[in-house]
């Protein structure tokens, strides 16, 4: 079954592989997080339950994880379980670094170290980017205004346009983008709660973008989208954290194992397809 595009909906799931790089970087309440073991345990198991959908997915990987080292901060060999279970290995910075205040040179860098670190190590062309933190969200194109990260970056900030030129620079062609417009950030406060809906790739210079429209995880919120995608069309991201797997959260194996069931439910019965952020390249209008 197609829609009026004359495609079923799609789905894209990401993994934001953080390891103990992300945990040590965490600007959420309570400083540095002790999680990077956990994510390392959890990318086992889900390399086991998408292998048991036929689901794949794409982990976006911070690239000092693929040097030579130990547990919680280095795996190259489980960075090539990933791409040799066919799944898509993108990049999530080098160290889960903060775009915005990287400056343009800093970001070049970081971009290609990053880069060379995962092909070197998984054997695959990397044309993926995820930036850490899901910033930056200032896209004055987009009427997306971040006025915390005008403040904290300074005047070499990056923002989204300078973020995509520079992947555009480095060789990355797609990017998952989180920046939301003034009317939608009005429509969050009116009801109570993000409103989104399935939404289409969008380039913003040469990179073909895909904006997140779900809550963090595999809840109702995310299960609604992908029946109004399977329904009327349209694209979903989807995404978590593999040291989330257990923590009772919405990004929880209770909420995924089910999640998985049904998109694979859906897709046999021809109203969904699972695609990768490489598969969609190109893709979008600016």
């Amino acid at each position: 079954m197609t829609h009026g595009n004359g495609r079923a909906g799609t789905v894209v799931f990401y993994w934001d592989y953080d390891t103990q790089w992300g945990g040590d970087r965490s600007r959420s309440d309570g400083g540095p997080k002790a999680w990077g073991r956990a994510e390392f345990e959890h990318t086992e198991r889900l390399l086991e339950l998408h292998a048991a959908s036929s689901i794949p997915a794409c982990f976006a990987v911070v690239g000092a994880a693929a040097l030579q080292g130990e547990r919680p901060y280095h795996d190259p060999a489980q960075i090539r379980r990933i791409a040799l279970g066919g799944h898509e290995v993108a990049s999530h910075g080098f160290e889960h670094e903060w775009v915005p205040g990287l400056g343009r040179q800093r970001l070049r860098e970081v971009l290609r170290a990053s880069k060379d670190a995962l092909e070197q190590c998984s054997g695959t062309s990397v044309v993926s980017f995820v930036p850490p933190f899901n910033q930056p969200f200032d896209y004055a194109r987009g009427w997306s205004f971040s006025l915390s990260e005008r403040r904290e970056a300074g005047p070499d900030r990056i923002d989204l346009e300078r973020l995509c030129d520079a992947l555009a620079d480095t060789g990355y062609q797609s990017c998952r983008v989180a920046y939301r417009p003034v009317h939608l950030r009005v429509a969050d406060r009116l009801l109570g709660r993000p409103w989104d809906r399935p939404r289409h790739p969008r380039r913003i210079g040469a990179v073909t973008c895909l904006r997140l429209n779900t809550p963090c995880g595999f809840g109702p919120g995310t299960m609604a989208i992908l029946n109004r995608s399977a329904a009327q069309g349209g694209v979903v991201v989807v995404y978590g954290h593999p040291h989330s797997l257990q923590a009772g959260s919405a990004q929880d194996e209770r909420w995924l194992v089910p999640l998985l069931a049904h998109v694979r439910r859906l897709c046999d019965e021809g109203r969904l397809q699972v695609a990768l952020p490489r598969d969609l390249v190109g893709e979008g209008g600016a």
